[in-house]
């Protein structure tokens, strides 16, 4: 990642690693906050989990209206600053001996509100603070730090609530958000140019640029089957394997884990094997790779399961960075915001769906039929893809469709580029 080292991207870069970082602890230590320090239900912590997702259903299409509209950079900064106060006010909480679960609900959500907003702005402004062509390794990077984070993150939230309680394990996000926030401020944000006066502003607009083009129209649905279906394993992975494998917590870790790490290595080969064998079929390779923890998991085989989540960790990064790709530098960037937003309500809001049906098929069929059931709909994810323009694009540019400006602007005016740099 040594060419990471110049330009504003770095800044971006940098803020999203530490930050990540930090999260990935919260991840582990607020539901311990929850567990430990307040002896939450088994509905309070279903809630809880809930209203992590929440913010995604109901905000994502106009978090994209506002990201289309306002400075990245401020944005970047103020969500930055936003969930460092919030995260913060639970060790506070918690020294004075006030600490509830409506303060942990609460936090839940408007965190969730700004993570939504921060992420998509940054997936908006890299491809104003990074080359077309160098795209695909910004977005491997970006992957990269994602999932170190993941991988590690869980083993050090353990040990840090081991050694400090979990209310104050959380403090260290915070402080990772303050850090970020630093980084994001000093970012030189190319001067934005406000698409035109009478270009509409629609909840719809996302949508609508998704699906006129050729390209994005079937990743998108193709990535929403996908996670639709693969949402349907989440909750029941270790379930399956503590109650009807009986294999201990350690043995769970480490399969966990080979995942990430196998997600870790992905992220390093997938701008090569993009060079090889093209973007589309590298976006397919990976889904496909995907497909393979279920049907693994449903053999009850420890070497072949193991095996199974090493394949299927690869898989996810592979098909993870082309489509952020795809989307980045075929989307035009007065409408980046809104389609992201709706991207990530979309793919969101699959998964939710995914993980409701997960309880209902696996109460009705059982674990092992869930998991192969979920497997086949992975495929159709698959299958769509392979029956589209997907299979044949080698680069971001082939087959460019551009709907508004293939259109044109209201009267036959030029639009002026959406960013221009700085001198």
């Amino acid at each position: 990642m040594a060419w990471l080292v110049r330009g504003e991207v770095r800044k971006l870069w940098l803020g999203q690693l530490v930050s990540a970082a930090g999260s990935s602890i919260t991840t582990v230590a607020l539901p311990l906050v929850a567990v430990l320090t307040l002896q939450a239900s088994p509905l309070q912590m279903g809630l809880l989990s809930a209203l992590t997702v929440l913010p995604h259903l109901v905000f994502g299409l106009p978090a994209g209206m506002v990201v289309d509209r306002v400075s990245l950079r401020r944005l970047l900064v103020s969500a930055d600053v936003g969930r460092a106060v919030l995260l913060g006010s639970i060790p506070a909480a918690a020294a004075m001996g006030v600490l509830q679960m409506g303060q942990l609900y609460g936090v839940a959500v408007l965190a969730g509100v700004l993570s939504l907003l921060a992420d998509t702005s940054a997936l908006t402004l890299m491809p104003a603070l990074v080359p077309r062509a160098e795209l695909m390794r910004a977005n491997s990077a970006s992957l990269l730090t994602t999932n170190l984070a993941t991988t590690t993150g869980p083993s050090a939230a353990g040990f840090l609530v081991q050694a400090v309680s979990a209310p104050f394990a959380i403090l260290v996000d915070a402080l990772s958000f303050v850090v970020s926030a630093v980084m994001m401020w000093l970012i030189r944000e190319p001067e934005r140019v406000a698409p035109p006066e009478r270009t509409p502003v629609r909840l719809s607009t996302g949508l609508r640029v998704l699906f006129a083009d050729r390209v994005l129209g079937p990743l998108t649905l193709s990535a929403t089957v996908g996670s639709l279906f693969g949402a349907m394993q989440g909750p029941l992975v270790v379930l399956y394997l503590v109650r009807e494998l009986h294999w201990s917590p350690a043995y769970v870790g480490v399969a966990v884990t080979a995942s990430g790490a196998a997600a870790v290595v992905g992220t390093l080969a997938a701008t090569a094997w993009c060079n090889r064998v093209g973007i589309g079929r590298t976006y397919l390779s990976g889904q496909f790779l995907s497909v393979v923890s279920g049907a693994a998991l449903a053999t009850g085989l420890a070497p072949i399961i193991y095996v199974g989540q090493v394949v299927s960790g690869f898989g996810l990064a592979l098909f993870g960075i082309p489509q952020r790709t795809l989307r980045q530098s075929r989307i035009p960037a007065h409408h980046l915001g809104q389609a992201t937003a709706t991207w990530r309500t979309v793919v969101i809001g699959g998964q939710a769906l995914g993980a409701a049906l997960a309880g209902v098929l696996g109460t009705a069929l059982g674990l092992r039929p869930t998991l192969l059931v979920s497997s086949a709909g992975m495929l159709i994810g698959v299958l769509i893809a392979a029956l589209s323009p997907l299979r044949t694009l080698r680069g971001v540019s082939e087959g460019e469709v551009v709907p508004d400006e293939a259109e044109g602007p209201p009267g036959g005016v030029p639009e002026p580029p959406p960013y221009r740099r700085n001198n």
